[in-house]
């Protein structure tokens, strides 16, 4: 083909392994799919889960397995954010791989407009020998990684709604009606016994149970902030 022998076919360069960056609980984000053709970009939004947050660390990974420490360590920066309650910030992280194959991460939070970025070559003292291994590990633990996803990422939404629910009691404590806190209570207790041990299917049915018995609650407080915003409105505003 590259002789001009052949004109039938046309050779593409690609991405060899899949890359991304480290979220909560240890898990690998893909944001370019191996065998992705290059040039590429692809931009997600991510946010925060830990309230007053000043900074965000990007750890670039590179590999085709579900945990970041499996995957392979490219590069780290970190990015300063303003303190605000966990799911509040915005930020945008961007992949862009060029003809050369040179990665350029950059991570801006879209609130203040500050940007971080870094550049790296992904296939960098990389073999074809140990990219073969590498492949060949994410098919040989592949139904053991996808648990263990599945076990970090329920163990993160069970403490995110955790922490949601008691600062929601403790900042709305006067819409509660009797009984309600001693059931969301038992559904909290639940919820955390559940969380340390090995099971995500129950920590998942734990964290909607408590969704379930905080629901009239989250309903009445969200109703009466809706009613005196309204109160202060004139028709023609609406």
């Amino acid at each position: 083909i590259l002789a001009g022998g052949r004109r039938d076919m046309l050779l593409l360069d690609v991405v060899p392994l899949s890359l991304g960056i480290e979220t909560m609980g240890g898990v690998f984000s893909r944001l370019v799919d191996r065998n992705t053709t290059i040039p590429a970009s692809v931009k997600e939004t991510y946010t925060t889960a830990v309230d007053d947050q000043t900074a965000v660390d990007i750890h670039v990974l590179q590999g085709e397995r579900e945990l970041a420490a499996d995957n392979r360590s490219l590069a780290r920066f970190n990015i300063p954010i303003a303190p605000l309650p966990a799911g509040v910030p915005r930020l945008e992280v961007t992949f862009l791989i060029d003809a050369n194959g040179i990665l350029s991460v950059a991570a801006a939070d879209l609130r203040t407009g500050l940007e971080r970025s870094v550049e790296v070559k992904p296939s960098y003292g990389l073999t074809e020998e140990e990219m073969e291994r590498m492949l060949e590990a994410s098919i040989d633990f592949a139904e053991e990684d996808i648990r263990q996803r599945q076990l970090r990422e329920a163990r993160v939404e069970a403490d995110v709604i955790l922490h949601a629910t008691r600062a929601f009691l403790a900042a709305q404590a006067a819409f509660l009606v009797d009984g309600e806190r001693e059931s969301i209570g038992d559904a909290v207790a639940a919820v955390e016994r559940v969380a340390a041990a090995e099971d995500y299917v129950a920590i998942r049915d734990a964290v909607e149970v408590l969704g379930r018995e905080t629901e009239p609650f989250a309903r009445r407080v969200m109703d009466r902030a809706l009613t005196e915003a309204l109160a202060t409105r004139r028709v023609e505003e609406l």
